[in-house]
């Protein structure tokens, strides 16, 4: 036997359809890993965790943070990444649960609003909460203890959160932080330090 055949008994030879099907392989798992990873383009967006009202702080750390895709409208919310370490104030009401647009804050408040306690007289409608809107009535007291007929002191007044009386001194019903325009301040201050009835009547659009 010559060395020539005793060499070709002992060499190990791959079949090229081997080869051919290794290098498929490769090449389909790092086409799945590249397609994966450009799907994979979620961003992390702050989510309002309770209702923002205009005028108030915004505190990033009172916030929720979700991982989702936004493409194209990316820029139009507040992102994670990139968000402004300066003060922020919350400019136009987001709901609980919603992604923070970057058009619902700024950097200073320029709502022109200014926040009232009004006293509850009784029980509120149902369904009142932070950022729903109010109509403010107030009717003028007189002098027999009677009152004059009513009227729409501020329309549309935006709720900021609701006070629940608490302690001995505790008078019944709840407190409600309104946002008014301060061009109507001193009114609704009148009329409460007059005594003058004053009541919030829920406002309902043309779909509710």
């Amino acid at each position: 036997m010559t060395a020539r055949s005793r060499g070709e008994r002992g060499a190990v030879r791959l079949d090229p359809r081997l080869l051919i099907g290794l290098v498929l392989v490769a090449g389909s798992t790092l086409g799945v890993w590249a397609l994966v990873s450009g799907l994979d383009d979620t961003v992390e967006v702050y989510v309002a965790r309770d209702t923002l009202t205009p005028g108030a702080p915004l505190e990033l750390d009172a916030l929720d943070v979700a991982s989702v895709r936004l493409g194209a409208s990316e820029q139009h919310y507040l992102l994670v990444d990139g968000a402004p370490e300066s003060s922020l104030v919350v400019a136009r009401t987001v709901r609980a649960g919603e992604l923070v647009p970057v058009a619902a804050v700024d950097d200073a408040d320029r709502t022109g609003l200014s926040t009232v306690v009004v006293p509850s007289r009784g029980a509120l409608p149902s369904g009142l909460e932070a950022g729903a809107l109010v109509d403010v009535w107030s009717a003028k007291a007189t002098e027999r203890s009677g009152f004059e007929a009513p009227k729409v002191l501020v329309g549309g007044a935006e709720i900021a959160a609701l006070v629940e009386e608490s302690g001995m001194m505790a008078s019944e019903g709840t407190s409600v932080e309104l946002l008014i325009p301060r061009e109507k301040v001193a009114a609704l201050l009148e009329a409460l330090a007059a005594g003058d009835a004053v009541d919030l009547v829920a406002t309902r659009s043309a779909g509710d």
